[in-house]
């Protein structure tokens, strides 16, 4: 069968394609984000993209419950919250905990580096603190886990990291205050009593436990991020100083640095009456994607109330560790091609090398022993072109004497051809569903795509209606194109989450480059929306930056 692209390449671009990057990556950010004053160090991002793969862990005392992590608090009532700060250290005592089970199983996977909540918004201390006694030391288990999750994970060659909460609702609480979050009257810059203590405790983060090397701030972090880089330099700082989108995954990529958080199911802390766990065929597909687009992604698990894992969450590490002990070449030390994708096939390309790499995940996973011909229109061989299968010798078919399993290609008019098939028995049933990566040595690009823009907006109040503008900067050499607009809610979003479908608004055809606009009618008056701008050329579909609409006040 033919796997090639005669319709939609749904992907963005690098590069000279990247230009409204770092507007939307502020877009995207929010307040909490200064990308121009941060110090992380050049070499130390370079690591940190090329690791690709980090593993978040969310725990804190009220995974006891299933609950939300920390954020039930928000609008509780007095008896639950002193419940809440007064009971639930008394039954916190997880006696399965083996942080080294977690981190061999991460390294398998491919995990790079580690995140761990050290203290979420909740203000419980998952590590030995001297600030407050509201810390996992006065509780039946009484030991370090902090300590000793970055002890694990660092004995086992992966990275360790932190992630802070500035945001504290134990100190808001025991200072006569409304838990909240996102309003500026609980933030550590109007409240010195809270930067404070935030900074001890911190400091204690950063002194304790030796080389930190990712910090994840969730929350106002401006001094913090002054005092961890005084502390430790070479710490590269996540959010708070990178885009770190919750839930989502961009629609391009970025020039720079950038990290999507992503949980394994719906909940960030376990939560076994209420969630649902995404498959290891659509995780390995998110990694996927995401490297493509130049970012990172850090793939969240949250333990169970005894220190262990769940099966289901380990049997989704086991299945994206078989994946990546295959083709962890292609996510490792790799930055975006020209395009991110031809419809079911994904490119990343090593950064210091001529090896790109095309990751197929067609609809119908390939069955082993069958050939498949597929045709990229972005790639163009040389003379100097090899092409071949990761994992795979292309020599033997188990089984199959007569079968030479190598890879062929040839360059024609309307791109590479390649003739391939899946050689290694993987699954019992030879039909393992995850995508196969194809290497490609010594190619170039075939073409140039075209470029769009998201401009402004205003409200027109007679209308009733949002003008919004966005500008085609290259038409790619297409005669026409097709350009417009895409929106989603993002009521009731965290700062940095976004989970709501993006819905597209009638196109129209250009057959030059400039400003295009549209009335966009019909959004809830409290609704909280942002846009993009896209270009729907016959070959491939690109976006602008993502912005929020703000209604003007009367």
């Amino acid at each position: 069968m033919r796997f090639g692209v005669r319709g939609l390449l749904v992907g963005a671009v690098c590069g000279a394609m990247a230009l409204q990057a770092s507007a939307q990556g502020k877009a995207i950010a929010g307040e909490n984000t200064d990308f121009n004053s941060s110090l992380n160090k050049a070499d130390r991002v370079e690591w940190f993209r090329d690791a690709g793969f980090g593993l978040f862990l969310h725990w804190s005392a009220d995974g006891q419950l299933g609950v939300t992590i920390s954020h039930s608090l928000v609008g509780a009532s007095p008896d639950y919250v002193n419940r809440f700060y007064s009971e639930l250290p008394k039954t916190f005592n997880p006696t399965k905990f083996d942080p080294s089970e977690w981190a061999r199983l991460a390294r398998l996977a491919g995990v790079k580096y580690v995140v761990f909540t050290a203290k979420h918004h909740s203000g419980f201390g998952m590590y030995s603190t001297k600030t407050t006694p509201f810390n996992v030391m006065n509780t039946p288990f009484h030991r370090d886990i902090t300590g000793e999750v970055l002890k694990a994970f660092s004995e086992q060659g992966i990275a360790p990291g932190l992630y802070f909460s500035p945001d504290d609702f134990l100190w808001l609480h025991e200072h006569g205050k409304t838990i909240q979050r996102g309003i500026q009257e609980v933030q550590p810059s109007s409240n010195p009593g809270l930067l404070k203590y935030d900074s001890e405790q911190l400091r204690e983060l950063l002194t304790q436990y030796g080389k930190v090397d990712v910090i994840f701030f969730d929350g106002e972090a401006t001094s913090l991020r002054q005092l961890a880089w005084k502390l430790q330099p070479e710490t590269v700082i996540t959010r708070g100083a990178m885009l770190t989108p919750e839930q989502t995954i961009p629609g391009m990529p970025f020039d720079g640095p950038w990290e999507s958080c992503i949980t394994m199911g719906d909940a960030w802390q376990y939560q076994p009456q209420n969630d649902h766990l995404k498959s290891g065929h659509e995780l390995i597909r998110m990694l996927v994607e995401t490297r493509a687009k130049g970012g990172n992604l850090l793939l969240n698990v949250g333990p169970k109330p005894d220190g262990q894992l769940s099966q289901e969450q380990e049997d989704r590490l086991r299945e994206i560790a078989l994946w990546m002990f295959t083709n962890s070449e292609a996510i490792y030390s790799v930055r975006p091609w020209i395009i991110t994708n031809e419809g079911d096939i994904w490119f990343t390309k090593k950064k210091d090398s001529s090896a790109l790499y095309a990751i197929v995940d067609p609809e119908k996973p390939w069955k082993m022993g069958e050939w498949h011909d597929i045709v990229l229109h972005s790639v163009k061989a040389t003379a100097k072109t090899e092409v071949s299968v990761l994992g795979a010798s292309g020599e033997v078919l188990e089984y199959a004497p007569k079968v030479i399993p190598k890879t062929t290609f040839s360059m024609e008019s309307d791109g590479l051809h390649i003739h391939t098939m899946r050689s290694q028995r993987m699954q019992d049933n030879k039909q393992w569903p995850n995508p196969i990566v194809v290497k490609i040595t010594n190619a170039e690009a075939a073409l140039v795509p075209p470029r769009v823009q998201t401009g402004s907006y205003r409200w027109d109040e007679g209308k009733s209606s949002y003008h919004l503008e966005g500008n085609l900067l290259d038409m790619g050499g297409a005669k026409t194109l097709e350009v417009g607009f895409e929106y989603r809610s993002i009521a009731g979003e965290d700062v940095n989450s976004r989970t709501a479908p993006w819905v597209a608004a009638p196109t129209q055809t250009v057959s030059t480059t400039g400003v295009f606009s549209t009335e966009l009618t019909g959004l809830q008056d409290s609704g909280r929306y942002e846009f993009r701008a896209v270009v729907r050329h016959p070959m491939l579909s690109l976006y602008g930056a993502e912005k929020v609409i703000r209604r003007p006040q009367p």
